[in-house]
């Protein structure tokens, strides 16, 4: 029976992303103006996260977490993978404001350029879904099959890369025209690790099962491979994409990468089971988030030092956001709080979220 289920699923993910790369009516964004809630057991090729009426999520081993920051700083969602629904913060009056319910196996947010709306993907029901900030309901939904996992767009939210570890894929989305403009091959177990670089002639995709990134030119797709980086994680890039900070948990390092060369030019030991690897919008400082240390590792990017340990955290992940003058640093608990961190003092100022 076990196996049966595993099969139905797949066979539901290879549909589903099928349906969007062929079908018309399937590809472009659903409109709705239901709840969360509501829609998010519509059709459109979406797994419904119940297998013969048991709640079956699709990837239930692989955890995550996931939060964003809205452009004015004044608001954040955040979720994790085992949650059925996403956490709204208002990190200046320090309330919940809303939970938006109804998903199985959240995965990754993102904000719109102009604040007046955030996309999450679920895993689980093979979709990402368009969410207004005014009025916290689905807009619009994108399905790309079950698997989809980790998102990243460019700076002006027309274009949007999203993994999918089940099918080793990731789709290109035209945001505008909100169709899949391509979809690229041969990766390894995709998960949560996607970036662009900040020319956006790069993006850098973590394949947790080939314990390698891949470097994808974004113009002729042509890739290369950094290798040497076992159960790769969370990462990031400095401004001008010369370097690249990924985690690993399975030494517990942060590695330092020449992008030009793809060596690694150092590996840099920080907490237990590292998940993210957060720069600076200045670059002068770089947090890992160790989850089973309960901490942070701040690490100079320069040196490739490790300076000090940020404590008082709940099994802190890769979800970690910087303040656009990198004085304050948002990092999610294990609970859906959030951690305010004082960066130049480097200590936990408040937790969020929690009244």
């Amino acid at each position: 029976m076990k196996k049966a289920r595993i099969t139905r699923r797949m066979i539901l993910s290879t549909a589903a992303l099928a349906a969007a790369l062929t079908l018309p009516g399937a590809v472009a964004w659903a409109e709705s103006g239901s709840s969360a809630a509501t829609w998010l057991h519509s059709s459109f090729g979406a797994y419904t996260g119940t297998v013969d009426g048991v709640r079956t999520p699709f990837d239930p081993t692989i955890h995550n977490n996931s939060m964003a920051i809205s452009p004015d700083e004044r608001i954040a969602v955040a979720t994790n993978s085992e949650s059925d629904h996403l956490v709204v913060v208002d990190l200046r009056r320090d309330r919940k404001i809303t939970e938006i319910k109804g998903y199985v196996s959240p995965r990754n947010i993102l904000f719109a350029p102009d604040g007046q709306s955030f996309t999450v993907s679920d895993s689980t029901l093979g979709v990402v879904d368009q969410i207004s900030t005014r009025t916290f309901r689905v807009e619009k939904r994108l399905p790309l099959g079950a698997g989809v996992f980790g998102t990243a767009q460019t700076k002006d939210g027309k274009r949007l890369y999203a993994n999918n570890q089940a099918s080793n894929t990731v789709t290109v989305v035209d945001r505008v025209n909100s169709t899949p403009q391509t979809v690229l091959t041969g990766f390894s177990q995709p998960r949560q690790g996607v970036k662009l670089n900040s020319a956006e002639d790069t993006l850098y995709v973590t394949n947790f099962q080939g314990d390698r990134i891949t470097a994808v030119d974004t113009k002729t797709y042509k890739t290369k491979d950094i290798s040497g980086i076992k159960e790769v994680r969370g990462l990031s890039i400095n401004r001008d994409g010369t370097r690249l900070y990924a985690a690993s948990t399975f030494d517990n390092t942060v590695s330092i990468v020449d992008t030009a060369s793809g060596l690694i030019v150092k590996k840099v030991p920080v907490g237990p089971k590292p998940y993210g690897a957060a720069l600076s919008p200045d670059e002068k400082i770089l947090f890992s988030g160790n989850m089973e240390g309960n901490s942070l590792t701040a690490v100079d990017p320069t040196t490739g030092a490790a300076t000090a340990t940020v404590t008082g955290l709940k099994g802190p992940r890769q979800a970690i956001s910087f303040s656009a003058d990198s004085k304050t640093a948002w990092v999610l608990n294990s609970d859906l709080t959030i951690a305010e961190v004082n960066v130049d003092g480097l200590e936990v100022t408040r937790t969020l979220g929690s009244r």
